[in-house]
């Protein structure tokens, strides 16, 4: 009879091989065209837990979209540069200051809208408000309706949306859908408003579908995270609410009596037609489809107002973090007051810098959170950077519980602002589809001064002798946490 020995040497020299063949390997591989924290973060995850963090960064370490994908938004903003190179887009306002004619350059350069003036945009605060506003549009359309939303279900607070939809189609006008797959799926009511939208006759897809039995696959926490509406290409909306109802329908939500805060903007004006390239856009990318019929991108010449707007796509399908750039280049120019609302504040060193600088500049900042979490890493994550900012001597207003200040915002001085989709951290920086709209104008500065009066008037103010009084376990929680959100 044959004995094999086994020699456990043999297999402690293969380990440490592998081992160091890996860590070696991660050292080339991960800090390549990634930033420097999110590189550490990636070294610490695979050096201290090996299997799991060489699983995640396999699985999401790629932060960019198929290279397919890639080539279709290079081809779009090409497209768009080029037919709007020599259009006339209203009459812009005059005496723009140097560092806002810049920043739409910069803006222009990274994929960008063009600047368009003679618009109108109006804030609509109230929750159900905006829902039953965006209705009345739509009940309006005579040739198109284009929805696009990162949540978007059906329910008693969207059924007059959902009405509005099924009555237009009924009469034969086009009904186009876009939501992210991700986001919606296994949600409640999410079989029901598939159904619904088949039912109305809807042309409907899926946003970032993670479908590899379908040949569709990429990263799976890369969303499509943009809100928007556009009726006729006279009419959008845009902004930070989803189309479903103020506790997003979840048990969790209902139980510790969470309702969301959010804000639209209603958008009349040339600037309509950028709103509607970003969609036509990401239906082009979802379905290989291009509209010729509504490629009329930059036929609305004035509109009922007199403010210049710019749209702001951004996301991993560009080459750089439009939204984080245009961001930085706000703070650092403003001259007085920079009030910054925000649900998810994880800034990167770039924007951290650059809001402890405008600080250190005398420029008044004012930075509005909430006092309650729903997604935990991400509120721990923004609490690490707490004493940081206090420190630095912004003003902390937390919106306080049982609401989620959900709106997305930033006011500079009193002439220009931006509102959109996009949060204040990194992962609407590089991971999330995002759309922002730039606006230049007093009157819309002064809409947004009074939403924020009431966002102060609801909150209470955070101070760094309360917040020194965090338990140390709260801190080495919200380190931690700080660290994982580096991920991508």
């Amino acid at each position: 009879m044959i004995s094999i020995t086994f020699d456990a040497t043999w297999w402690l020299v293969l380990v440490f091989v592998t081992d160091l063949a890996i860590r070696i390997a991660a050292i080339i591989i991960v800090p390549r065209n990634r930033r420097p924290t999110a590189a550490m973060a990636w070294l610490l995850a695979i050096y201290f837990i090996p299997i799991v963090g060489v699983f995640l960064f396999l699985l999401i370490g790629n932060p960019r979209l198929p290279r397919k994908r890639r080539r279709k938004q290079e081809d779009i903003n090409e497209y768009i540069h080029e037919t709007s190179a020599s259009l006339d887009f209203g009459t812009l306002r005059p005496h723009a200051p140097d560092w806002f004619t810049s920043l739409v350059t910069l803006n222009r350069n990274l994929g960008a809208m063009p600047l368009a003036g003679d618009n109108s945009a109006h804030i609509i605060g109230g929750y159900q408000e905006s829902l039953d506003s965006m209705a009345d549009a739509i009940r309006k359309a005579e040739r198109y309706v284009h929805v696009e939303f990162y949540i978007f279900q059906t329910d008693a607070a969207t059924d007059n949306l959902f009405t509005a939809l099924e009555e237009v189609a009924a009469r034969g006008v086009t009904v186009r859908v876009l939501l992210d797959h991700w986001a919606n799926r296994g949600k409640p009511f999410y079989k029901a408003t598939l159904k619904r939208l088949d039912a109305m006759g809807a042309q409907w897809h899926l946003m970032l579908p993670v479908q590899p039995l379908k040949g569709k696959y990429q990263r799976p926490d890369l969303r499509n995270h943009r809100k928007l509406v556009v009726v006729d290409g006279r009419m959008a909306f845009t902004g930070s609410q989803n189309v479903t109802d103020s506790t997003y329908n979840l048990k969790k939500n209902i139980k510790r009596g969470l309702h969301w805060v959010d804000l639209m903007v209603r958008i009349e004006g040339p600037v309509v037609a950028s709103v509607n390239a970003v969609f036509l856009s990401d239906w082009y990318s979802e379905t290989d489809e291009v509209l010729t019929d509504e490629i009329d991108l930059f036929a609305v010449k004035s509109g009922p107002g007199d403010l210049d707007c710019q749209i702001i796509p951004s996301g991993p399908g560009f080459e750089f973090q439009n939204n984080l750039k245009l961001f930085a280049a706000l703070l650092y120019s403003a001259q007085r007051k920079i009030i910054v609302v925000s649900p998810y504040f994880v800034p990167d060193e770039a924007l951290l810098l650059a809001i402890t600088t405008a600080c250190q500049r005398g420029i008044h900042v004012e930075l509005f959170v909430s006092e309650e979490g729903d997604q935990a890493l991400v509120y721990h994550a923004q609490r690490s950077y707490y004493e940081a900012l206090l420190r630095a001597g912004v003003k902390i207003w937390m919106y306080q519980r049982p609401f989620i200040l959900h709106s997305k915002s930033m006011t500079i001085d009193d002439e220009v602002a931006i509102v959109g989709s996009s949060n204040m951290d990194m992962r609407s920086f590089g991971l999330n589809m995002e759309i922002s709209m730039l606006v230049r104008g007093e009157e819309f500065v002064r809409e947004m001064r009074a939403v924020e009066d009431g966002y102060r008037s609801l909150s209470r103010e955070l101070t760094l002798e309360e917040w020194e009084k965090q338990p140390l376990r709260s801190t080495v929680l919200d380190n931690l946490a700080r660290l994982t959100s580096a991920l991508q």
